[in-house]
């Protein structure tokens, strides 16, 4: 005969067994150490907004070595924005820039004249995909004279982006030591630039949004330089999760590699994924000295981490109705009501938890007017909208100089002035209510 007592005895022990293995391993999942870049220094950020999505030891200046291209690329850019410079000027490749391009110890394109000269595109692409050190130097010559007031362009350019503690004393990254003795006056013989990975963050950010088509050459993993002349040779990135290469990812399309021995293997990387573009830095990946991937591992690793914790939240598309700000009202229009659309999508990067966008710590501010007054064009700004993610979704905040994406909503259609007489009327009204 069963004994009730012992099977309900029993069947409670068994129970409580059974919560157990339910509840174990759960706990286990969460016990996980916290993700790091097998780097000395990492960052990562959404070049929409400025948002910092992932940070290690990144405010700590160090070694760029050629990701310092990225600045000087800048500077360059610039001058041919302002007029200063245009892509079919000649560079002559001379001096110690052409005696820099025999050393086979410094990454270059190969000149075979002293005083050959190139177009500015040509020297660019050498620059951007070959990681050229003459052309650095040749470029800051042809801009500025000389390298040192380059570099002086250099250091004024990122005071300009609000970086103050970067150490810039030429226009390639390499050190001072092979640079055969033309090195910035007050600079050490084996001075070497140095930033933090945040204000490489900042400088990439700057370009890529300042100037898109850089990624146009980037993104290619070779290209002809001097086509036809006595110099003709193939260029070929050292950017290795560019496709055809062993750590090849969709998305990649840029930026930089940098190795130097103080510096070691360093890479400044953007990609497109899930509809937002981030830039990621890497700077000394562990094992670099004898692992040519262990850069691309760690940013692979890195934008892995950050596009399985944060996404976006669709709020308005380019060319539509924004839905919590459809119209203004208008003042002395043929229309009481001017209707608005986005000038571009906002997108604004949220935290994904439990694979759900977490929208709590969002906030959207408008910049707007009561009204507006007719008449109106059709695309005229009116409105604008920021997105921003409160501190209380992290400690890591924004760049410095970014405080989350905006956009302007502009004027959906014309909106004519009505006639004289009720504009007249509508401003006595106006005047009457307003100051008597």
């Amino acid at each position: 005969m069963v004994n009730m007592k012992n099977l309900k005895k029993h069947l409670i022990i068994f129970a409580v067994f059974l919560m157990g293995f339910t509840i174990l391993p759960t706990t286990l999942v969460h016990a996980d150490t916290p993700f790091t870049v097998p780097a000395k220094a990492a960052i990562a950020v959404d070049q929409k907004s400025g948002k910092i999505l992932y940070a290690q030891n990144a405010t700590q200046p160090m070694g760029l070595a050629s990701i310092t291209k990225i600045l000087t690329a800048y500077v360059v850019l610039n001058q041919i924005k302002e007029g200063k410079l245009s892509w079919d000027d000649k560079v002559p490749v001379k001096g110690y820039a052409f005696a820099l391009t025999q050393n086979a110890d410094a990454s270059n394109m190969m000149v075979n004249n002293e005083g050959d000269s190139f177009t500015v595109r040509d020297m660019f692409n050498a620059l951007m995909i070959q990681s050229a050190n003459s052309s650095a130097i040749a470029l800051a010559e042809k801009v500025a004279g000389s390298e040192p007031k380059f570099v002086d362009m250099m250091r004024k350019q990122a005071q300009a982006f609000g970086i103050t503690d970067a150490h810039i004393v030429n226009a390639s990254g390499l050190n001072n030591s092979m640079l055969l003795g033309n090195i910035y006056p007050g600079s050490d013989v084996n001075d070497e630039n140095q930033m933090s990975a945040q204000d490489i963050a900042v400088i990439a950010e700057h370009l890529i949004t300042d100037f898109p088509d850089v990624l146009n050459v980037t993104k290619q993993t070779t290209a002809v330089f001097d086509k036809g002349g006595t110099s003709e040779q193939n260029l070929h990135t050292y950017n290795y999760m560019l496709q055809g290469y062993q750590n090849y990812r969709t998305g990649v399309d840029g930026l930089k590699t940098g190795t130097t021995t103080f510096a070691g293997a360093c890479f400044v990387a953007t990609t497109t994924q899930n509809g937002f573009r981030i830039i990621t830095v890497v700077l000394n990946a562990d094992g670099g000295e004898s692992d040519e991937y262990a850069r691309f591992n760690a940013t692979n690793s890195l934008m892995n981490y950050v596009y399985g914790s944060w996404t976006t939240d669709a709020l308005a598309s380019k060319g539509e109705t924004y839905s919590d700000f459809s119209s203004i009202k208008v003042i002395d229009g043929k229309s009481s009501q001017l209707g608005l659309v986005a000038s571009d999508d906002l997108n604004p990067i949220v935290p994904m938890v439990n694979s759900v966008a977490d929208t709590s710590h969002l906030s959207v501010t408008y910049q707007k007017p009561d009204a507006v007054t007719a008449p109106i064009k059709q695309g005229t700004g009116i409105v604008r909208v920021t997105t921003k993610l409160d501190s209380g979704v992290d400690n890591m905040g924004y760049l410095p100089g970014y405080s989350g994406q905006s956009i302007t909503l502009i004027a959906k259609n014309n909106v004519d002035q009505t006639n004289t007489f009720t504009v007249l009327w509508n401003k006595f009204v106006r005047f009457v209510n307003r100051d008597l």
